[in-house]
């Protein structure tokens, strides 16, 4: 990567860290707090956790389909004033009801896809998957941050604080897009990162992709509703005050990270990937029956760590099954759908667990998420073992000197190559390879000697 590339997509990975702090610090917080905001019911305070997962489940699709049309900075600009607003409407609120409208609006600053739009705009083919690592480790470190810096601004600020605190970093996020990340040239249509509307229904029609869909449903369902009774779980301990749990995300995630190593080695392989899935499918079902006969401390906290482990595990397994299952030249498409699951998910977690605890206990919501987990379980065990897949784009510099049906048999008789798709005006080829099968030489020297040689 050049400077200007990796410049921007560090740049775009702290725009992700902003937003994902603003929305993740409340996380720790408001189920502890809530209540003491004007008629504040479980119900209300879980949707004021989830409601921004709904506007972003709405709109993040179509926020990418308007910046290929009115330019990525105008949406993004857009996207963040929106998350300002609703951030502020949100810190000045004497009720639950006005966190649940500013929490909504913050959700309505839906600019994941523009964001990933830009970069793809900004970095040479062969440097995007580099650009797209720096983005997915920005992603990951945000939400560590956020749980625990959340409780430290309650400490220091009240809620209003962290709110603010969003606002303020949502300004930073401006100053940023227009002072580092460079103007794109040209808007790249990348179909391994932007979305083709016209493969929703192929994409869509795969029963394993929409068993992926529904596990980052269940996944962010679970951490949602899961964040509406640990502030319970931690006080009913009687040796945790609120002012603490920023201490304790912090010790639960660090031994989490540090535990998941060997799975994440384990899932790294193809053939232990559904195993690996399938087992921390099972760890979110063990940690809800312990929650529910836990009440000490050391119990409580190896329950929970549980719990994060899977999350953090299923966070990086789910989406890289879904690009290798993926057609070529549709990842994109796929991680739309993917991440609308995803928000959806946030949502139900949030307005699901709180009708719940409305209705029952948290007793009656540990049980239901049990059984769900049971359910997701048994559908997940349908899933296919996708093998050693992957995706490589192929610069195509003979190709006005062959027609796109030749150049695509040319590719697909490489071994390894099983599926090719090209796009009118680009000098490139997007290809789905079986990395265990892939005849590398003869690929690179179709590349090396160009396609008209091969003929």
């Amino acid at each position: 990567m050049n400077k200007q590339e990796l410049r921007a997509a560090i740049s775009i990975g702290l725009l992700y860290v902003i937003r994902m702090l603003g929305l993740f610090m409340i996380l720790p917080v408001l189920p502890a707090v809530g209540a003491d905001l004007a008629l504040a019911t479980p119900l209300l305070i879980g949707l004021a956790l989830g409601v921004y997962g709904l506007s972003q489940a709405v709109l993040q699709i179509p926020m990418g389909l308007l910046s290929d049309k009115f330019g990525r900075k105008p949406v993004i600009l857009a996207g963040l004033l929106m998350f300002i607003f609703g951030s502020l409407v949100a810190a000045n609120a004497d009720t639950i009801i006005g966190v649940i409208v500013g929490r909504l609006l913050q959700g309505c600053g839906a600019i994941a896809s523009a964001l990933l739009a830009l970069l793809s705009d900004v970095t040479r083919v062969d440097q995007r998957s580099k650009a797209m690592a720096i983005v997915g480790i920005s992603i990951g470190l945000s939400f560590a941050v956020a749980l625990v810096a959340g409780p430290l601004v309650f400490v220091q600020a009240g809620l209003s604080g962290i709110f603010y605190f969003a606002a303020i970093s949502g300004v930073l996020g401006i100053v940023v897009l227009f002072t580092l990340i460079p103007d794109a040239k040209v808007a790249v249509r990348n179909p391994e990162i932007g979305l083709r509307p016209e493969r929703l229904l192929e994409i869509t029609a795969s029963p394993d992709l929409r068993r992926m869909v529904l596990g980052v449903f269940m996944l962010h369902y679970l951490l949602m509703s899961g964040f509406l009774v640990f502030p319970a779980l931690l006080a009913g301990t009687g040796e945790i005050q609120t002012s603490d749990h920023s201490l304790v995300y912090f010790g639960l995630l660090l031994t989490t990270f540090v535990l998941m190593g060997p799975f994440m080695w384990l899932s790294d392989k193809p053939a232990l990937t559904k195993a690996m899935l399938l087992l921390m499918i099972g760890g979110f079902a063990v940690s809800m029956l312990l929650f529910v006969n836990v009440v000490n401390l050391y119990p409580v906290l190896i329950s929970m760590a549980i719990f994060f482990m899977a999350f953090n595990l299923l966070e990086v397994i789910l989406p890289a099954l879904v690009s290798r299952s993926a057609p070529a030249g549709a990842r994109g498409t796929a991680m739309g759908i993917y991440s609308t699951g995803q928000f959806a998910g946030a949502f139900a977690g949030g307005a699901l667990g709180g009708l719940l605890l409305s209705t029952g206990d948290m007793t009656y919501l540990l049980y239901v998420n049990t059984a769900l987990c049971m359910g997701w379980l048994l559908i997940s065990l349908k899933l296919k073992k996708t093998g050693n897949l992957g995706s490589q784009v192929f610069h195509l510099d003979h190709l006005a000197q062959l027609s796109a049906k030749e150049v695509a048999d040319t590719l697909l008789s490489v071994k390894g190559v099983m599926d090719v798709v090209l796009l009118e005006g680009e000098k490139v080829a997007y290809l789905k390879i079986n990395k265990d099968q892939l005849d590398t030489n003869a690929l690179m020297q179709l590349e090396r000697e160009g396609l008209a040689t091969a003929r």
